[in-house]
């Protein structure tokens, strides 16, 4: 069995930062899940691109406002409590936070906690 607090991995390395937003990684690769969890936090006013072409992500809406643009298609979907949003097809897309956005986030394959966006959004393939 696996526990861990959040308030206490906020502390350690498994906060990872960038500009506009953080994620602190509960489950990781290491974990053996199959999966990673995390819970991201999306600054208010902030517009991230991302393209996760190696990773396939699914994001519940645990508090704040925001969208999410499929840049395929050019569909807008609001983002509030209790929206959850599955990027099945690899799916470019924007993320807009109006207000603070907490997220509840599930990557698959997993990530390591040590992955960095890439130029175009993405990250680089799981080994």
């Amino acid at each position: 069995m696996i526990v861990r607090d959040y308030n206490e991995a906020i502390k350690t390395d498994r906060k990872v930062s960038a500009e506009g937003w953080n994620s602190v990684r509960l489950l990781l690769k290491e974990d053996n899940m199959g999966f990673s969890f995390h819970i991201t936090t999306i600054e208010a006013g902030t517009e991230l691109p991302f393209h996760y072409k190696h990773h396939l992500e699914s994001v519940y809406c645990i508090s704040g406002t925001g969208s999410i643009e499929d840049c395929q298609t050019g569909e807008v979907h609001r983002i509030k409590p209790g929206v959850m949003y599955a990027l099945d097809q690899h799916d470019k897309h924007i993320v807009r936070g109006e207000t603070e956005m907490v997220l509840a986030c599930c990557f698959n394959p997993p990530v390591t906690g040590q992955e960095v966006h890439r130029e175009d959004g993405s990250y680089a393939p799981s080994e």
